[in-house]
């Protein structure tokens, strides 16, 4: 029997957007995300507040601490309190934090050896794609960061929905294939269009959603802006020259981006050759201090 599929389209319709919700559970907002974006959004957030919350939780303290002390942000000694985390961060890249700890808590019913693996790797692909914004005009490195940490947030979804996707992604490891076309072969939708539902359901800008609802369509960089802003254009293109170079660096298979995606991100930013080797390095930074 053929199965119901979701394909790249302009927008999703109602039944397309039924079908994955009948497909997949996506989570509610977490009253603790909502709260902050909440603040954030105020003329005058206020930072002691937001402390306060972030103190009181023990994941989100830690997650807070590393970041500033992340290659993105040590410019001085490392913090160790929350406070000074605060500060060094600033508000925009407080709600990066709670984001990416309310997204993990997301992850249950998954074994811990997954869940350890994949947020490892998604923790440094963030803050390598903020630091790759960093280095282009026009690209926030905290929305960078935000949708790097949540591009792939459809597959652990999927996983807890389809016990058979890990043996689907073991399959693409040896064939060296591409994640997004085993996905479309074998399930009703693709881990794309679950993560851009997660992000509208979390209320994440729209940008976001629309840069994880493409960021596989072969297309992408051609797409009208009345399909695909440009600065969710922009996004993709941070992400998968982050992504492609953290497989290079790491030693990994590169199952997300693949060559052609990513020479048209290096020639949507007109980067060159030697722009790509001061990336590796930024890139290899990370890596490096994810280890210790």
């Amino acid at each position: 029997m053929t199965k119901p599929r979701v394909d790249f389209t302009p927008e999703l319709t109602h039944t397309d957007i039924e079908r994955v919700l009948q497909s997949v559970e996506i989570p509610a907002c977490p009253a603790m995300l909502f709260e902050v974006m909440g603040e954030s959004q105020k003329d005058a957030p206020d930072i002691r507040r937001l402390t306060k919350h972030i103190s009181n939780d023990l994941g989100l303290s830690a997650a807070t601490i590393k970041l500033a002390n992340s290659p993105l942000f040590r410019s001085a000694e490392p913090v160790s309190s929350v406070r000074k985390a605060v500060e060094r961060l600033g508000i925009q890249n407080i709600v990066c934090v709670v984001v990416g700890t309310a997204l993990r808590n997301t992850m249950t019913g998954l074994s811990s050896d997954f869940v350890d693996r994949f947020w490892s790797r998604t923790s440094v692909l963030a803050v390598s794609a903020a630091m790759v914004a960093r280095r282009q005009y026009g690209v926030s490195p905290d929305a960078a960061y935000t949708y790097a940490m949540f591009h792939d947030a459809g597959i652990p979804l999927l996983m807890k929905r389809f016990p058979e996707y890990a043996q689907v992604v073991s399959q693409c490891q040896k064939l060296g294939q591409l994640m997004i076309g085993a996905e479309a072969d074998y399930f009703p939708c693709t881990h794309p269009i679950v993560g851009s539902l997660l992000t509208r359901n979390w209320g994440l800008p729209a940008s976001v959603g629309q840069a994880i609802r493409f960021h596989h369509d072969p297309d992408a960089y051609e797409l009208p802006d009345s399909t695909l802003p440009g600065n969710s254009v922009s996004l993709i293109a941070i992400t998968h020259l982050a992504e492609h170079i953290l497989s290079e660096v790491s030693g990994e298979q590169d199952l997300e981006v693949g060559d052609v995606l990513f020479e048209k991100a290096l020639t949507h930013f007109g980067i060159s050759g030697e722009d790509v080797d001061q990336l590796r390095e930024s890139i290899a930074l990370v890596v490096d201090d994810a280890k210790h």
